[in-house]
This record gives structure tokens, sequence and C-alpha cells, in this order.
């Protein structure tokens, strides 16, 4: 058995689940998402969602966790919402923002601008003395980390002097430079 998708899913107050055929529509105070499945039946009572999948075998094995997983941060997405945040390191390096375009300086002799997806929210923190902070919120958490993920790629963090664009709380495995 599945340990991931075994576990029961606890439906919070304010968010309502709707289940047809074979997609699953989550709605809460943030906004709403759907999802398809397949090979496995899901079960709503009393405000716990359990899955179940309909034999042994490999793929419906995966599917029975992912789904799990998936309709789990749906869930989480629409009642609390996601956030991932950038930390810019490097010297010059700024971000600003008008609405949902995002304007970075990351040492490139033109500055990056890019439109943010709608449903992203998009805020810079710029502190003297501090690095800049790119806050990405959303109810998604796979658009979040799409986003994100695009922004580092623009300027990934470099070994030896931890120069980029990172996540915030992420550890960069450093390596020495040359010895004279």
């Amino acid at each position: 058995m599945s340990r991931i998708g075994k576990n029961p899913i606890t439906v919070p107050e304010g968010v309502t689940l709707e289940i047809k055929e074979n997609i699953i529509t989550a709605k809460g105070k943030l906004g709403e998402l759907t999802q398809e499945y397949s090979d496995i039946t899901i079960k709503h009572e009393d405000g716990t969602i359990t899955l179940e999948r309909s034999s042994e075998k490999k793929d419906h094995r995966a599917k029975h966790g992912l789904y799990r997983a998936l309709i789990a941060n749906m869930i989480e997405g629409v009642s609390k919402g996601w956030t991932k945040e950038l930390e810019l390191v490097g010297v010059g390096y700024r971000a600003s923002n008008q609405g949902q375009k995002l304007d970075l300086a990351v040492g490139f002799s033109h500055n990056i601008i890019l439109d943010i997806a709608p449903e992203v929210k998009v805020e810079t923190i710029s502190e003297k003395g501090k690095n800049p902070i790119v806050k990405l919120t959303s109810h998604d958490k796979q658009l979040v980390g799409q986003v994100a993920a695009k922004i580092r790629g623009f300027r990934k963090p470099e070994p030896y002097k931890g120069k980029g664009i990172k996540f915030v709380g992420e550890e960069i495995r450093r390596k020495a430079g040359k010895s004279a």
C-alpha cells in the first residue's frame, strides 16, 4: 500500500469539492482548481477524502500517491495559498515590479522584463543593506513553482561566490577557488 496514497485528506472549512466522472474541482476563498484523474476511486465523506486504487499494477500504485498529493495541494492552495521567495545575491542586482511586470537587473547589459501570469501575485522587497527579495503568491502550487523556476533560471547561483538568484533558505554548495 502506498504510504502517501493511504493517508486521508482533511477538508478545511470554506472548501467545497465537486467530484465528477474523472475530474475533481476544489473551490475556496482564494480561487478554484480542477484536476483530472484516472485508475483510482475518490471517496468524500465527513470532511475527509480517501483514495483507493483498483489494482496492484505499477502505474496504479504510482498514480495512487500522485493524485493524493495533487489533491492535497489543491485543497491547501484554495484555502491558504502557496508562496515562494527568491533572493537576488550579487552587487548591483535589483528587482522591481509594476503590477504584473517584473523588472530584474542581474548583471546583463539590459534588464530582464518578465510578464507574470495573472493568477500569481508578485511583490518585490528591497531594504537597504539586504539582498532584494521577489515574493510570488498564488493558489496554484504548480504555477508558483514554474514561475519561480523560470526566474531562477535567468541567473542560477554559482558555486564560487554564491552570486545569482536563489530560493530563500536554499543552501548553495560552495567550491574552493584557485589556491596560489
